[in-house]
């Protein structure tokens, strides 16, 4: 069955003897038992929900995963990786990672003992270098936020499997529907789900996926554990915009392509980058980069991506702000680069707007010489 499908004919409420065409939201913490010496399917919300069962393994079947967890944030997700690691252990990054992947990495896990490192998983030997030091799991982006590197991940996963290394693989960006890295080699994928899977900006959800099942009841233990599980509302939220992914994917994307190809054209654009439904580009200047933003009527000035709406920010002073700057300047983060996130829009509005702040923009400063 084609993924699209899917999303829309999945079982909503499997043994529900109503037959509810759109799944229930069990908004219990506890749940009756038949006897006291005998459990129920569920007892309390914290271990496990209908809800939020119907939702994992939706998402586990869109990853081709055995197994998939909700968490109330994707930090949540990746805290949870790092409970994964044992003491004394290493968790090596990509070079070009998440400001907030980084700053759980490096000033909360960091100084609780956890030994961090980051390389570039396209400098082949370098990441052989790193991995021969040793290293218990490697968490990469592809493409990466907000540079859009794409990374060669069956290189990766061999590398890391020869090594005994676990590969993450954070899909926030593409999405089940256009990556599925644990085809490729990963033995987890990651999902900051407040991004395309929610897909309306009104929730905030962490996905893990995984096959290993081992690895996935060790995973069990510690949601179940630490109360990390996404609550039943924001479970209903996201089974409601997975139902719709497929739809807004490819308006997403056509935006993009439409906006990626006017900014080529302009001559106060230095470089463009575009990946799926994002767009980045360099002006060469943050005060000229500023500018345009504030400019434009039909992009939100906001962090994060994936929502209907489209969003414009320079993530230097926002999304990545929690990265030192010299560690921006070493990873060669430009201080001016513009990221925009294609929503649903009109493209012809979307196209329009943008480059009216181009135009304007331009236009001061040509009077301004």
């Amino acid at each position: 069955m084609h993924p699209a499908t899917e999303l829309v004919r999945f079982d909503a409420a499997p043994g529900d003897p109503h037959a509810p065409c759109s799944t229930p939201i069990y908004q219990t913490a506890t749940f009756a038992q038949p006897d006291p010496l005998v459990g129920g399917s569920y007892d309390y919300t914290r271990s496990g929900n209908p809800t939020r069962s119907v939702l994992e393994q939706q998402l586990a079947l869109l990853e081709g995963a055995d197994r998939a967890f909700t968490f109330t944030t994707g930090m949540a997700a990746l805290a949870l990786i790092t409970r994964l690691v044992p003491a004394g252990g290493r968790v090596l990054c990509g070079d070009d990672l998440y400001g907030g992947s980084w700053r759980y990495l490096e000033q909360v896990a960091a100084p609780m003992g956890l030994r961090t490192g980051s390389v570039d998983p396209n400098d082949l030997e370098a990441l052989e270098r790193e991995l021969a030091v040793g290293a218990d799991f490697l968490l990469i982006e592809t493409p990466t936020n907000p540079r859009l590197r794409v990374v060669d991940l069956l290189a990766v996963a061999a590398r890391c499997r020869a090594h005994g290394c676990r590969l993450v693989v954070d899909n926030s960006l593409m999405t089940p529907l256009r990556q599925k890295p644990l085809a490729q080699g990963a033995d987890l994928v990651m999902h900051s789900a407040t991004k395309f899977l929610g897909g309306h900006a009104d929730l905030s959800a962490g996905v893990l996926a995984v096959n290993d099942p081992q690895l996935a009841e060790r995973i069990a233990f510690l949601q179940n554990a630490e109360g990390t599980a996404l609550a039943p509302f924001e479970c209903w939220l996201l089974l409601r915009g997975l139902k719709t992914l497929h739809l807004r994917l490819a308006q997403q994307e056509r935006n993009a392509a439409a906006l990626a190809e006017l900014l080529q054209a302009s001559p106060l654009v230095t470089r463009v980058r575009a990946a799926g439904t994002l767009v980045c580009f360099e002006t060469g200047s943050v005060e000229t980069s500023a500018a345009i933003l504030r400019l434009l009527e039909c992009f939100t000035i906001a962090v994060s991506f994936g929502s209907v709406a489209s969003t414009a920010s320079l993530p230097c002073r926002m999304s990545h702000a929690s990265i030192p700057a010299e560690e921006r300047r070493a990873r060669a983060l430009p201080e001016d680069l513009v990221r925009l996130s294609a929503g649903i829009e009109q493209t012809e509005d979307l196209a329009h707007d943008l480059q009216q702040a181009l135009r304007t923009v331009a236009g001061a400063l040509e009077r301004a010489c």
